[in-house]
């Protein structure tokens, strides 16, 4: 038997016969070992239990997959370990991943499931999460997740990036390497995004492969090629793209020359949507992150719209909204009802907190005498305000500001509070404040279970209850998942 050790952070190895039992004894920090995945848990974490007992923490994998892993750390009765490579299948994969990138791109984890079997694997995980700590009078409270409408090509937002496949290597734009912060894999067969967004990818790459354009290195920040962002609408079918450069000299051929090649290079496609815009953002910040340090119109606009439950919305480059339309619709319609249940009524005001570009605020108008929402980013609330009156509400009011401050300037108290937090959840000081109010109904929309847990524990400890819950699967082939939970509050 072989052992691998990792001495002063590089492995070593020796080697000499031994026992399961001794293997088990030695397992320590810099080891690599092996083990069949017992559960998943989200987000993701895998448990591998060992002969003597012990629990090992790996990402990454399935549900009864036999697997080899590293063990990255171990201490206070913890170890979590690094997946390494899968050596024995599990019985709920499929013979095939779904994605031809899928084990190489660190997107998705789910494309070796079949779709019913990733719906039923998140189900376990967020019920594994909830139940414990839920209150709730009723024992059916929890109503199961709903699938997405489409399981692939939903993706109407894609972030792509530009270096090599590995050092030194050919130009490549696409989404990082599983377990790689530098080497890129060219997603041109990606399944989740639109089938547009493809061909735009294998021409831009095509395009700056031909000119020999640089692209920022992340270890010494000199390039010009950084990001390709693109944005369909899935009603309209509008696409927006938007390259991310540098301002650094981008080669032999002068600047304006190659993005003017760029645009006609996207112009020249033949898709089945229709670009409204072509953008170049200019980002010179180190962080790798699309950054908008200014934008310049190539063609056209630097919005589109998408349409949404009969209404509809301007979006931006930069602006916050869904990555599954579809998916959105399902979402926004469960916080409908939802807070149909919580007895609205047509003479209620209803707080749309953390409301980002007002989707959820306008949805819920029809079924509010007026709809307040607050928002941080500011270009969202600007967003919002206009998508108010492009959709003829005006009983619609948008704020700009941090929950925590803003509620003190509210006059208008509420009947209904809907919360959609980031992924971090609500901050306990706003969540006191929130809970202040006393009113009878909650809806808390929440991206990140384990955020939602935490806040939950809170609410029922101020006196709430769960009446309903359910998640929404925004994200086939990822472990990602939206909650939406009704909470009551019970008469002292």
């Amino acid at each position: 038997m072989k052992i691998k050790l990792a001495g002063k952070g590089f492995p070593v190895s020796f080697f000499g016969v031994v026992t399961k039992t001794e293997l088990e004894r030695i397992m320590k920090k810099g080891t690599i070992s092996e083990g069949i995945i017992e559960k998943v848990e989200f987000p993701n974490k895998g448990t591998i239990r060992t002969e003597d007992g012990e629990k090992v923490i790996v990402k990454n994998g399935v549900p009864y997959q036999k697997v080899r892993f590293f063990v990255q750390k171990k201490r206070k009765g913890k170890c979590e370990g690094r997946l390494l490579e899968v050596l024995e299948k599990s019985p709920l994969e499929l013979p095939q991943a779904a994605c031809v990138h899928f084990g190489s791109c660190g997107g998705c984890t789910y494309q070796n499931l079949d779709y019913s079997k990733q719906l039923q694997l998140k189900k376990e995980q967020i019920e594994q999460l909830l139940l414990p700590v839920v209150q709730a009078e009723d024992p059916t409270w929890f109503e199961g997740i709903k699938p997405s409408p489409v399981q692939f090509g939903y993706r109407n937002k894609m972030e792509f990036s530009f270096g090599d496949a590995y050092k030194d290597g050919p130009l490549a734009l696409g989404m990082h390497k599983k377990g790689s912060f530098y080497d890129l894999v060219t997603v041109d067969q990606c399944i989740i995004a639109d089938s547009d967004f493809n061909n735009i990818l294998k021409a831009v790459l095509s395009y700056f492969t031909k000119e020999e354009t640089s692209y920022f290195k992340k270890r010494t920040h000199i390039g010009y090629l950084r990001h390709l962002l693109v944005r369909k609408a899935a009603k309209t079918g509008e696409i927006l793209a938007d390259l991310v450069t540098t301002t650094q000299d981008c080669g032999s051929k002068p600047e304006q020359a190659l993005l003017e090649g760029f645009k006609d290079t996207l112009l020249s496609l033949d898709l089945q949507g229709k670009i409204t815009g072509i953008l170049h953002t200019k980002n010179d910040s180190v962080a790798d992150v699309v950054k908008n340090e200014g934008t310049d119109i190539l063609y056209g606009t630097d919005y589109f719209y998408e349409a949404l439950l009969g209404l509809k919305f301007k979006i931006s480059a930069f602006s916050f909204f869904q990555t599954n339309s579809l998916g959105a619709e399902v979402l926004y319609d469960t916080v409908r009802q939802f807070a149909k249940d919580a007895v609205l009524g047509h003479d209620g005001i209803l707080y749309d907190l953390y409301s980002g570009t007002g989707t959820i605020a306008q949805m819920m108008a029809m079924a509010a005498k007026k709809v307040i929402g607050v928002e941080i980013i500011e270009e969202a609330v600007l967003a919002a305000r206009e998508n108010a009156r492009c959709n003829g509400l005006d009983n619609c009011e948008f704020i700009a500001g941090d929950v925590l401050k803003v509620l003190d300037t509210i006059p208008e108290k509420p009947d209904v509070i809907i919360l959609d937090p980031p992924r971090e959840g609500v901050h306990p000081k706003a969540l006191g404040k929130i809970l202040d109010y006393g009113v009878d109904n909650i809806v808390y929309i929440s991206c990140k279970p384990t955020s939602l847990v935490r806040d939950l524990e809170v609410m029922q400890e101020r006196g709430y209850r769960v009446v309903r819950g359910c998640c929404v699967d925004m994200f086939p082939g990822t472990y990602h998942v939206e909650c939406v939970v009704l909470m009551s509050r019970v008469e002292e």
